[in-house]
């Protein structure tokens, strides 16, 4: 990550996350780390600037709909 923590970072959830098992996200340094709301010592996926926003117009093009 950056160094610091994860539980010191400024993670987001989707405003449509209702049922307390979403993505979070969180900015670092060069990258973008994505994390479980459910598990959120687990695993992260780090994903550069560019890796993100390559997914983010996948999955606002509907890429991603019929998993």
């Amino acid at each position: 990550m950056d160094g610091r923590p994860a539980g010191e970072l400024a993670w987001r959830q989707g405003r449509q996350c209702d049922s307390g098992a979403c993505l979070e996200v969180a900015a670092v340094e060069d990258a973008v780390l994505v994390r479980s709301s459910t598990d959120p010592d687990g695993t992260c996926l780090k994903l550069t600037r560019d890796e993100w926003a390559a997914f983010l117009d996948s999955a606002k093009d509907g890429l991603f709909d019929a998993l």
